[in-house]
């Protein structure tokens, strides 16, 4: 079983917000391969489709790069961030955009399998 992105690294939210910052590195928890047991299959039709986990997915990613762009911001201006702080979410965002492309060339490839079938 494979621990959910973020997860064996650690979550960046306890890392100290500076002044200013409303946003910090969050968990991204993505649940694609149902590593978090069966509950899902006891919920109602309506549920998270994986069209909405994948969007839910590129959002995340979006956010992480965001709040790397805002920490690299407020480190070059001077702001009080620590370094180890602007590193760590400039590497979570980096991880969390080579997921997302491993993911897209993983659907492409079955996309491409299922079309050949045919």
């Amino acid at each position: 079983m494979t621990a959910p992105i973020g997860g064996s690294f650690g979550s960046f939210a306890s890392l100290p917000q500076g002044p200013g910052n409303s946003m910090g590195p969050g968990r991204i928890g993505l649940d694609i391969a149902g590593e978090n047991g069966l509950a899902k299959f006891n919920q109602p039709a309506g549920a998270d489709s994986f069209g909405d986990t994948l969007k839910r997915a590129l959002n995340e990613v979006s956010n992480s790069q965001d709040v790397s762009q805002n920490y690299i911001d407020r480190f070059v201006r001077g702001e009080p961030v620590e370094l180890h702080q602007v590193m760590a979410a400039a590497e979570e965002a980096s991880i969390s955009l080579e997921m997302l492309v491993e993911l897209r060339n993983k659907m492409m490839d079955a996309y491409k399998t299922v079309m050949s079938m045919g």
